[in-house]
């Protein structure tokens, strides 16, 4: 159902592929920002791009869950990170890598940005997913 392409003429990827490829007639998800919020609207992990990854990975899966997906169906994200640093860049990242995003290899970008929409919100991803015929299974956590 999904074709994970990566061209070997071009610099091979560390944990993404190039592109994913879907059937036409697949049913898709296109999912707003996950942030960093529990609940109850209250930011998670201030000062902490970690530890909002962390949330935003879990509130990720919960947009995924309802509209019958799950992570293993992810085709693209975006990520976006507050910070030029690209260590805090590649923390957030292995957050990303540990969820089971990166199973498929999915296709991402990873972005450093001045700001996000809540305050003190670090961290923000976007998807695109694929909403199998059948219930999505569980994904890794």
């Amino acid at each position: 159902m999904i074709r994970r392409v990566t061209s070997p003429a071009l610099f091979p990827p560390p944990t993404y592929s190039h592109a994913s490829v879907v059937e036409a007639g697949t049913r898709l998800a296109f999912l707003a920002g996950s942030v960093p919020l529990d609940g109850d609207g209250n930011l998670v992990g201030e000062g902490d791009p970690v530890r909002q990854a962390e949330q935003v990975i879990a509130n990720l899966k919960e947009q995924l869950r309802v509209a019958g997906s799950d992570l293993a169906h992810v085709l693209s994200t975006d990520v976006y990170v507050v910070s030029g640093d690209t260590a805090v860049l590649s923390a957030v990242w292995e957050v990303v890598e540990a969820s089971g995003l990166s199973v498929g290899p999915h296709s991402s970008t990873l972005l450093g940005v001045a700001c996000l929409g809540y305050t003190g919100q670090l961290v923000e991803i976007t998807a695109t997913a694929v909403v199998p015929d059948e219930p999505a299974r569980e994904s890794r956590p």
